[in-house]
């Protein structure tokens, strides 16, 4: 979910502030990188495919039982952000080196330090993005593609609907609102005025994931994350929240409406699509649509 945020400080306009967090919303789509899944793949299930539509109806229900959950989760989120975004930025993301892990307790200290600024929202931001690549990296491990992209559709409609029924407001603001002591909020992003879901960076980044193994499919998605989530933006003039899983769900959906892939890349796609072993089978093969 996606929506303005209320700061007593001069900041860029909510048209520029929104227009820049959807734009990071569809680089989330462009960084990720095939890897190997390892040890993670023991854990394969298409179960796990429900994770996406339940981390909003859990976080939903939880908060709105209790506003104190909110501060526990702020805490989760400033313990767990930060190590998986050194490992998105070790290993995970395309050209990454193992070194570029050591900008992430940087990206922190500039998050804590320049806390209400552009620079030290920007940093937050980019923690928690990189971290929710690592959580999509894991997820795409362990779900086949066709049942995490029928999960990623699942949490658009339930994203939709409970900001339709006005049931996801609340909740977000107090989530939102919640500040771990004083350290850096990385369980939601804001730039500006405005402001983003973790969720809404974890969709995105998952899909990014999911489309790795095909560098093209996966630049045409980023590219069509931006158009449809700029595009969407303008509904802000009529309404102050919108589920911004939305315009991902729909990008994915016309990704893989796209021309048919030929034998030679459906044999090197899906599960294999992850590992270097395909890579290498794929690489010097011509791939054809029909």
């Amino acid at each position: 979910m996606s929506g303005p945020s209320h700061q007593n400080v001069h900041v860029p306009s909510f048209v520029v502030s929104i227009a820049v967090l959807s734009l990071f919303q569809a680089s989330l789509v462009a960084l990720p990188r095939p890897r190997q899944p390892g040890w993670v793949r023991s854990l394969r299930s298409p179960w796990w495919a429900l994770a996406p539509a339940l981390s909003i109806v859990v976080v939903v229900a939880v908060v709105g039982v209790s506003s104190d959950s909110a501060t526990a989760l702020a805490y989760l989120a400033l313990v767990a952000v930060p190590p998986l975004a050194a490992l998105a930025l070790g290993s995970l993301l395309h050209g990454s080196r193992s070194a570029w892990a050591l900008a992430a307790p940087v990206l922190f200290a500039l998050a804590w330090a320049a806390q209400g600024s552009l620079a030290g929202e920007s940093a937050a931001a980019a923690l928690s993005g990189l971290a929710c690549i690592a959580l999509g990296w894991l997820l795409v491990c362990v779900v086949p593609a066709p049942w995490l992209r029928l999960g990623i559709y699942a949490m658009a409609a339930v994203d939709a609907a409970l900001v339709a029924a006005e049931l996801l407001q609340g909740p977000s603001a107090v989530l939102s609102a919640a500040a771990p002591g004083g350290l850096p909020r990385l369980q939601v992003l804001e730039f500006g005025s405005a402001r983003m879901g973790f969720g809404d960076a974890f969709v995105a980044a998952t899909v990014g994931c999911l489309l790795a193994g095909a560098r093209r499919r996966q630049l045409e998605g980023a590219l069509l994350v931006a158009v449809f989530a700029l595009g969407f933006d303008l509904l802000f003039f009529a309404v102050d929240t919108l589920p911004a899983t939305v315009p991902v769900a729909l990008a994915l959906a016309l990704t893989r409406s796209g021309p048919r892939l030929g034998r030679t890349q459906a044999n090197c796609r899906g599960e294999r699509s992850y590992s270097y072993v395909s890579k290498a089978i794929c690489r010097g093969r011509r791939w054809t649509g029909r």
